[in-house]
């Protein structure tokens, strides 16, 4: 009896410890950093319905996002361009983009000056609000969310969401009653609208904080366990020495600084010995599994980097403190292969298929052929390596489109800018004409794609439903034989 009473407590005891530990999910996919090398400065990661979206500063008058399955595979997809504007006072120098949803849309906050005026004095927020669901957009402008009205003195960048005690605030950096450059708050109605003055809740005072320059932005909320921290980031950007600090809220009025405390020193900072230099600006995401909390930043690998589109993108999972607070770590050499996200199960993609929107067929390279001149066209989708295509960025919000099975790229013939040009497979020449741009136009990934040099659209030709119909240019007609999908295949 005695020996039976032994092995029901031990099969207690296994299942009480199967039922309160539960297995973790295994590591994610394999990743390098950087995950993205080309203007990777200002880094946003979300993470919806099985996609990561990463979206960076462009310094230009483009947005440019990226979707993956997988942490891995954001360094090769494809870079489409979701947002463009050309209004004088809002046209230029895009900083900081940042993606939040709420109430069921998408609100994308960035930056941008003056066409024409010098960098940096015209730099204000701006709000985009998703179409529908998709974080692709499209997006339609919304509203500038800063003026002297609201207690600033004009510049405002940087601009993050804050929820707090069932509340809707906006973090960002500026100048209030001529202060240094400092992290400032405002309440919210909604998304788009400001409610209130801006107040001030951290300027720079620590000897960390004002290196190479008095600075403190780029505010980015982090909660867990019902707490609340601002992680931001501290001297100037232009410096080797460029870091995040820590607020914690303490209760009471979010507007009142008496309600934050600053962390005396620095929670994330250069690593000389793995040539990590001013890392920064920041944001936060969850894995898969929802076990891990990841943290995603800029860095330069040369203490001579600047404030520029020499920053690359980077991604690392942090840890917490025993007392609630957050351990950033330190950030690891570029080259170091670190596990995914845990609960990845999608595999990395190696390439893609371009879908039609009305033929349901994809883009094809004729017959797999490898010579100059060689047709594309659309086919029923069957998996082939004709039918496979890397997006390599180029670096100028554009990129080149390779067929795996050849290893030739996409290109208008002759450099026609014709309606009706044919499409077809060249060597690389290195020319516009073999330069395109993915641009987002319907929800659902639905892409237009166009062609760099004549700014014309991939076009199915009479929109043919038929396997061998012809892919030429065309002016852009808003009509589905012109819209492809970007499909990941591994």
């Amino acid at each position: 009896m005695k020996r039976h009473w032994l092995i029901l407590a031990a099969v207690l005891v296994l299942l009480s410890a199967f039922f309160a530990a539960p297995a973790s999910a295994a590591p994610g996919r394999p990743f390098t950093n950087p995950i993205k090398s080309v203007k990777g400065a200002d880094p946003w990661i979300v993470r919806h319905d099985g996609n990561y979206y990463l979206i960076t500063t462009t310094f230009t008058g483009e947005l440019q996002m990226r979707r993956s399955p997988t942490l891995a595979g954001l360094a090769t997809a494809p870079s489409v361009q979701v947002w463009s504007d050309t209004t004088a006072s809002r046209g230029t120098n895009f900083w900081a983009p940042e993606l939040h949803f709420v109430d069921g849309r998408w609100y994308l906050y960035y930056s941008a000056g003056a066409v024409g005026e010098p960098c940096c004095d015209s730099q204000r927020t701006y709000v985009l609000e998703s179409v529908g669901t998709d974080p692709m957009g499209p997006y339609r402008y919304r509203t500038m969310l800063t003026g002297s009205n609201l207690g600033l003195n004009g510049w405002l960048i940087d601009a993050s969401l804050l929820r707090l005690n069932g509340r809707l605030y906006l973090l960002g950096s500026g100048f209030i009653n001529g202060s240094a450059q400092s992290l400032v708050i405002a309440p919210m109605s909604n998304p788009y609208t400001v409610s209130g003055p801006f107040s001030l809740i951290s300027s720079p005072e620590y000897d960390w904080e004002v290196q190479s320059g008095a600075v403190n932005e780029a505010p980015v909320a982090l909660q867990r366990g019902g707490r609340t921290f601002v992680i931001y980031s501290a001297s100037a950007c232009w410096g080797p020495d460029y870091k995040l600090g820590r607020l914690t809220y303490n209760g009471g009025d979010p507007l009142s600084a008496s309600s934050w405390t600053k962390n005396p020193q620095p929670v994330f900072q250069r690593n000389d010995s793995a040539g990590v230099y001013a890392p920064g600006h920041n944001g936060f995401f969850t894995s898969p599994d929802g076990t891990e909390t990841w943290i995603v930043y800029h860095a330069n690998s040369s203490a001579s980097g600047g404030c520029d589109n020499g920053r690359t993108t980077r991604a690392q999972k942090i840890g917490w403190n025993a007392d609630g607070t957050p351990d950033l770590g330190t950030p690891v050499a570029t080259g170091t292969t670190l596990d995914g996200p845990s609960g990845e199960t999608a595999a990395t993609p190696t390439a893609y298929t371009i879908v039609n929107r009305n033929s349901g067929k994809c883009l094809d390279l004729a017959d797999g052929s490898s010579a100059d001149g060689a047709d594309v066209r659309q086919w029923t989708c069957n998996g082939s390596a004709s039918q496979r295509w890397r997006w390599e960025d180029l670096g100028d919000d554009t990129s080149r489109l390779v067929n795996v099975a050849s290893g030739k790229v996409l290109d208008v013939a002759n450099c026609g800018t014709a309606d009706g040009t044919d499409v077809r497979q060249w060597s690389w020449l290195d020319n516009a004409c073999q330069r395109f741009r993915p641009i987002s136009t319907a929800e659902g990934g639905w892409v237009r794609i166009a062609n760099a040099n004549s700014g014309k659209v991939l076009d199915v030709a009479n929109c043919g439903t038929a396997d061998g119909t012809d892919v030429r240019q065309w002016s852009w007609l808003d009509n589905a034989c012109q819209q492809w999908q970007l499909r990941p295949v591994s």
